[in-house]
């Protein structure tokens, strides 16, 4: 207990950041690996954590807040509710199996809106962390789904690219119709 004292908190010295929201060109191009590592590397994740803890969500792409690199940071629990944190550099998607759950998903990006999203409730991440250690991330139910979005941002897609019918309609239909929309 006392050494987790010791350790800062993420985000507790990054900056909020503006955040993309849907319709911004950066949230829809596959996001360019990282080839550079060091302080403006730490200093992206740290940002990262203090927009996402700012905006409430349990995970952030960087490019949701301008940024087209491969990062991501996470807070998010699983269907057991144990706490998963951390960031993933340059990740890479290796598994996505079990069954599909459709859930309720929302986005950082797409403030205030969510639909029922078709996703498998097993993933698992591999990359590396922003001092380039390998890591490798599991995850079941909410956690996976977490993995899933996350992991669609880098390579350009938002959840509602996942849907179709009737509920990718009503959601496109919202967003426009939100205050924070981009589309006319």
């Amino acid at each position: 207990m006392t050494a987790m004292r010791n350790r800062p908190i993420p985000g507790s010295s990054g900056i909020v950041r503006t955040m993309s929201l849907l319709g911004d060109p950066v949230l829809h191009a596959a996001c360019e690996p990282v080839t550079e590592f060091g302080p403006p590397l730490a200093r992206l994740v740290e940002d990262m954590f203090a927009t996402m803890y700012e905006a409430r969500g349990v995970g952030l792409a960087a490019n949701q807040i301008g940024v087209p690199s491969r990062v991501f940071v996470y807070d998010c629990p699983d269907d057991e509710d144990v706490r998963h944190l951390g960031h993933v550099v340059n990740p890479v998607l290796v598994a996505a199996d079990g069954v599909t759950v459709r859930g309720p998903e929302g986005c950082l990006s797409l403030p205030g809106l969510e639909a029922g999203t078709p996703r498998f409730d097993h993933a698992v991440v591999e990359g590396v962390t922003v001092t380039g250690e390998p890591v490798r991330i599991d995850g079941t139910g909410f956690f996976a789904r977490c993995l899933q979005h996350e992991c669609d941002h880098l390579d350009g897609r938002v959840y509602t690219d996942r849907l179709t019918g009737l509920r990718r309609a009503r959601v496109l239909r919202a967003a426009r119709r939100a205050p924070w929309s981009r589309t006319d």
